[in-house]
């Protein structure tokens, strides 16, 4: 690794300068002669590419500062070598378990010494551009993962809706609103992927009733109302958190808060969190969309439909925390517009 920064941490300035001498004429060489001023260097921006520790220092050890070092993700990729004259099998062991990635006997063999520090510096460099290309891969295959979820869910809106976007924008607003509640990132990742999902029931309903450009009447509106249980049906029998949440969405968004919802008639808490929250985000696209059966409400009209129907069909504590994300709801509106 060209330009690499390596720390020497040792008590003795002698020892200090001889390893600079081995070293400085490849690398830019830092030095600490003590513990607490090694760990001080190691938080600073441009943080070093190795550290060659002492073992026997006073006040905090080397183990100590190495396992400092590796419970901060901030330094914890750093490699470590210890340079000590303690060479017994089981002083070697703890360090090597607590993190460090090699040895160096003293007094040292400086040919020894460059040749381990740019072995373990190409190592660390491969590992390190190996975690990026992970991450990448990780990120592209989250990335695949939502689009065929919307896609999913859309193919499914497609029959009522000719654009699709309303699975987009429901998720995005659910997500605002997930996001003001005492629930992990992880729980708001699953929420805004399951939630395009929501209504892929629907692909088990005739074109007849989805597309109807008037009220539904009698068996029309009992077999609307069935796309809840044949979206949990769809979405069933998975060991998938991801899936099981979807399924929950499925059946219970058209819960109502006060009990006179579908399919079950659940009641408050009775219907999942992420239900609440999608039903809420649900009914507000919906009524700003325009419908077969319907034109486009306005924004106040939609608010003050939600802020109405609290405490009968939405959760009233989810309605306040859906008026705080209003303006940024309505952003996301705006950039999911077609």
């Amino acid at each position: 690794m060209q330009n690499a920064a390596i720390l020497v941490v040792d008590d003795n300035p002698e020892n200090i300068n001889l390893l600079s001498s081995v070293l400085r004429h490849d690398y830019k060489v830092k030095a600490a002669t003590s513990g607490a001023r090694a760990l001080e260097i190691a938080s600073r921006q441009p943080r070093p590419d190795m550290i060659l520790l002492d073992v026997m220092m006073p006040e905090m050890d080397g183990y100590e500062v190495c396992e400092r070092l590796k419970s901060d993700p901030t330094t914890a990729y750093i490699p470590v070598i210890f340079v000590t004259a303690k060479i017994a099998v089981e002083d070697e062991t703890r360090g090597l378990n607590i993190g460090a990635v090699d040895y160096i006997t003293k007094p040292i063999n400086p040919t020894l010494v460059k040749a381990r520090v740019k072995t373990h510096l190409a190592l660390s460099d491969q590992n390190r551009e190996l975690a990026r290309q992970v991450a990448q891969k990780t990120e592209e295959l989250a990335h695949t993962r939502l689009k065929v979820i919307q896609t999913l869910g859309r193919a499914a809106e497609y029959k009522d809706n000719e654009t699709g976007m309303h699975v987009i924008r429901m998720s995005y607003y659910s997500k605002l609103i997930a996001q003001q509640l005492d629930v992990s990132e992880e729980w708001i990742d699953l929420l805004f992927n399951a939630s395009p999902m929501h209504d892929i029931g629907k692909i088990g309903i005739v074109d007849a009733i989805l597309k109807k450009p008037g009220r539904l009447e009698g068996e029309e509106w009992v077999e609307m109302k069935r796309h809840s249980e044949y979206g949990a049906d769809i979405l069933s029998g998975h060991d998938s958190e991801l899936l099981n949440m979807a399924r929950d969405i499925a059946l219970a968004h058209h819960e109502k808060w006060d009990g006179t919802g579908y399919p079950k008639g659940l009641k408050g808490d009775e219907i999942p969190l992420s239900a609440r929250i999608v039903a809420i985000a649900d009914v507000f696209d919906a009524l700003t969309s325009e419908r077969p059966y319907k034109p486009a409400w306005s924004v106040e009209d939609a608010v003050a439909f939600i802020d109405q129907h609290a405490n009968i069909h939405f959760d009233p504590a989810l309605v306040d925390i859906f008026h705080q994300c209003l303006p940024q709801i309505l952003e996301v509106r705006d950039q999911f517009s077609g």
